[in-house]
């Protein structure tokens, strides 16, 4: 990929509801063969850092922003603004850069980050903003009866989109995906609409594509109160749906594999339209791999990867979602800890 006429770096914008499958779509583009050089900065939701394990080792240049939610905070926007002026610095090792927002958070004032500052704005174009979507679960989270359409980040990552991606097409029916389709279209009638599983796309669709569309994000940062002088005055923030939170987990012993398998199965069965988002890095009793969680809702997925190599092994957990009981999951979880 080259830079635009201008010499201008292109920006990619990937966000996403909460398990859409931003970081499958982010390992992906860091496997194929596309000819790209991309610097990738995450951000996600939640006290403790899953994703950047999750994401493939690669040559890419991969950083990490955990101090809070880009879309929320003026000071971890000045964070993002600091990140890209350093990367802007060797701009010899990428031509592309791609930002992966937290499943919560509003695209636009992470976009009106590329124009508050003048020193990036000069060396960087927004390329696109690319919305991963859930085929199983979107509905309800768009249509979520404790939400009004103006605090719901599900709509709003809909709506500011330049390319929607239905993800995991695979898990519904053709006539579910068509209904969502056109549910879709009533809230953005021009995005590009792309369908896939386990986040395969045709890369040529999302990056590169010229396909930023600055109107609606002037008129939604101007309803959030964002203008150019917003990275100066650290008192404003964008606030996320407050029904929802994180509660992280952290264990030094290994669990055995059987019987977490199990209890966890049995508790997302049974609070899994609670729990929106389940994901961890785990240490198994016996097995020199760890193994990665990821859960949406009810769905759950539970498999080895790879060795854990000079890493001492360890479990991390994260639960998002509404109703949680933190001593009622540490408990359960501590249950399933490995004799000895």
């Amino acid at each position: 990929m080259q830079t635009s006429g201008d010499g201008k770096v292109p920006v990619t914008i990937l966000t996403g509801f909460l398990g859409a499958g931003k970081t499958t779509l982010l390992n992906y583009i860091l496997t194929e063969r596309h000819g790209h050089r991309i610097a990738v900065i995450e951000n996600e939701f939640g006290e403790i850092d899953v994703d950047s394990d999750l994401v493939i080792a690669s040559e890419e240049e991969i950083f990490q922003m955990q101090n809070g939610c880009i879309c929320c905070f003026v000071d971890v926007r000045n964070d993002l603004v600091e990140v890209l002026q350093k990367l802007l610095a060797r701009k010899d090792k990428f031509d592309h850069i791609l930002v992966e927002t937290s499943g919560l958070a509003d695209p636009t004032p992470v976009a009106t980050s590329f124009f508050i500052d003048n020193e990036v704005a000069g060396k960087v174009e927004l390329d696109a903003i690319v919305t991963m979507v859930d085929a199983k679960h979107i509905a309800q989270h768009v249509d979520d009866p404790l939400l009004d359409g103006r605090d719901n980040q599900a709509v709003d990552q809909i709506v500011a989109a330049d390319r929607i991606v239905i993800n995991k097409v695979d898990l519904v029916g053709e006539d579910d995906v068509a209904v969502l389709e056109t549910n879709l279209r009533k809230l953005n009638e021009t995005a590009d609409i792309l369908r896939s599983s386990y986040g395969k796309v045709d890369l040529s669709n999302i990056l590169g594509i010229s396909g930023f569309q600055p109107s609606y994000v002037a008129e939604r940062a101007k309803l959030l109160n964002l203008d150019e002088h917003d990275h100066h005055h650290h008192h404003h923030h964008h606030s996320h749906d407050a029904t929802v939170t994180s509660e992280s987990f952290v264990f030094e012993r290994p669990f055995d594999r059987a019987r977490l398998e199990t209890t966890l199965a049995d508790y997302l069965a049974k609070n899994g339209d609670d729990i929106f988002r389940t994901k961890g890095i785990l240490a198994i009793e016996d097995d020199s791999r760890f193994f990665v969680l990821q859960a949406v809702h009810k769905l759950m997925d539970f498999r080895a990867d790879h060795p854990w190599g000079k890493d001492r092994p360890y479990s991390k957990l994260v639960f998002i979602g509404r109703n949680i009981d933190r001593a009622a999951i540490e408990t359960m979880l501590e249950g399933c800890l490995a004799h000895g």
